[in-house]
């Protein structure tokens, strides 16, 4: 009945609605676990207000309450010293990313959810069987075809999406395409996560002819407010632990270079106060952390991934060794480099932190997803924008509800005109309160296919996407999605003939 391609957070869902719901479904991943982020490490749950999640996100969330109301896990920490658990909190909003992975697969288990690990979407024009606008079936590369009445692309990258011909987007769009305020180009907005001091960005300081240091690109930011190609940086949530019982030291990753972080020592040598390079640490159960970008120059890679959304596997990755590279480097460098520019008291702080020996124990400790904030985004019927997250407008046909801050990571990095090395693209913006996501945006338009949900790389600006790409919300989306699905097939419609009343009054029911 319900064929998901993708084991996010909202495939996991969205699979167990269906599933609960009486369908045959079955879940594909193409890699060797479920829960994306979830359980790779972002573990620090951006919700925004708690109040507007439910269904079985709010489950999800229980359940992981009802796991560390047992005292026996608390392995390396004692429950009583750990400030965010509650004991008479009815859900937990942090969490170790192994306990994710393994509520999320007994829910999958229970609800009697089919899973294909390690399946690959053959992504040519072979790769998807349609007639007219339905998809019959997709191929996997090793061969494998997966017959549905309803698809849902619950991918980071909208694989699925794009190969049955449905209208997307990548990057920025101008400020005046959608009446928004934060999109495009953003040098005004970009104040957080920014540089605090001036920095040369010349091989040979003040030299612009020995040419640019690593990681600082020669062109310039663009036109203020205007649409280009790029996207927020990606990086790897880490789960760190002091706790040394527990703890495995950084690794030095294979191609390493000292001068992949000259910009990095230029900016500790003029800062007095070093926490802006590592210091975004949020506590989880047992000793351990989400440890994420911090500063001007954090984990972040700016600027590295711009060919991510739209490259062939092999392109995505090469730019996912890359950031392994560079990430694993970063800490390497603040640990073990010879570099007198490095302070004694924050090489020894870095040194307090290892990684976590028992996450990720089949990828050396390491998380097993990058951190995809953003790729293609759908271009349906209606277009989720900085209005709706703002409520200026009335959204049509709500299934879900998201409230987080509109929240782009810097997207490049380049030499400003007065010479000095500056971050672009940040934009941390409050929506004011809880807002409304539309039915039409995770449903394509009906001349392109009729048959497909999209819950993750739904139909969203990029300033608007940035509030609504957190895991709580694309949980809820892909229940509604799994949910809507189910009713087109029991009344044999399309995606776009679903009554909404209907729909409202069984998410209602959820």
């Amino acid at each position: 009945d319900v064929v998901v391609y993708g084991g996010t957070s909202a495939g996991v869902i969205a699979g167990v609605q269906a599933a609960r719901m009486g369908k045959k479904t079955i879940l594909i991943e193409p890699g060797r676990h479920i829960g994306g982020l979830t359980s790779g490490g972002l573990g620090m749950t951006d919700s925004g207000e708690k109040k507007v999640i439910g269904g079985l996100s709010l489950e999800f969330y229980k359940r992981v309450k009802q796991w560390y109301d047992d005292s026996s896990v608390w392995i390396w920490q004692d429950k009583s010293d750990y400030p965010h658990y509650v004991k008479n909190d009815e859900a937990l909003f942090r969490f170790e990313p192994k306990v994710a992975e393994k509520i999320l697969r007994n829910m999958a288990d229970e609800s009697g959810l089919s899973i294909v690990f390690g399946e690959r979407l053959n992504r040519s024009a072979d790769g998807i069987r349609m007639t007219d606008t339905r998809i019959d079936s997709v191929v996997m590369e090793s061969g494998k075809i997966f017959d549905g009445k309803f698809f849902i692309d619950a991918t980071y990258e909208g694989d699925l999406m794009a190969l049955a011909g449905v209208g997307f987007h990548v990057g920025r769009e101008s400020n005046d395409l959608y009446g928004e305020t934060l999109n495009g180009v953003q040098t005004g907005n970009a104040v957080q996560h920014q540089f605090l001091y001036d920095i040369d960005p010349y091989v040979v300081p003040g030299n612009p002819s020995s040419g640019l240091i690593s990681g600082v690109r020669d062109i310039g930011p663009g036109i203020e407010y205007s649409a280009d190609s790029k996207i927020q940086a990606y990086n790897y949530r880490m789960c760190l632990t002091d706790n040394p019982e527990n703890r495995i030291p950084f690794p030095k990753p294979e191609g390493y270079r000292r001068e992949d972080y000259e910009l990095l020592a230029r900016y500790i040598e003029v800062m007095p106060e070093w926490r802006d390079v590592f210091g975004n640490h949020q506590a989880m159960p047992n000793d351990k952390t989400d440890t994420n970008n911090h500063g001007g120059f954090g984990t972040d890679f700016i600027g590295m991934n711009w060919e991510y959304p739209e490259g062939d596997y092999v392109t995505r990755e090469h730019i996912i060794q890359e950031h392994l590279k560079y990430q694993q480097g970063f800490m390497w460098f603040l640990c073990n480099e010879q570099e007198p520019r490095i302070p004694d008291a924050l090489r020894e702080e870095v040194r307090r932190w290892g990684l976590a020996a028992d996450e990720f124990v089949d990828s050396g400790n390491w998380p097993h997803q990058l951190y995809i904030r953003e790729a293609r985004r759908m271009v349906s019927d209606y277009v989720h924008t900085e209005l709706d997250c703002k409520s200026v407008r009335e959204t049509p046909e709500s299934v879900g509800t998201g409230s987080y801050n509109m929240d782009s990571h810097n997207t490049q990095r380049y030499v400003d005109s007065e010479g000095h090395v500056r971050n672009e693209g940040d934009v941390q913006v409050s929506p004011g309160g809880p807002y409304k996501i539309s039915y039409k945006s995770i449903r394509p338009k009906a001349e392109e296919c009729t048959n497909l949900f999209v819950p993750v790389c739904l139909s969203s600006s990029h300033i608007a996407y940035g509030s609504v790409r957190m895991e709580p919300v694309f949980m809820i989306l892909g229940q509604s999605a799994a949910t809507a699905a189910c009713i087109a097939i029991d009344e044999e419609i399309s995606a776009q003939e679903v009554d909404y009343k209907k729909l409202r009054r069984q998410l209602i029911a959820d």
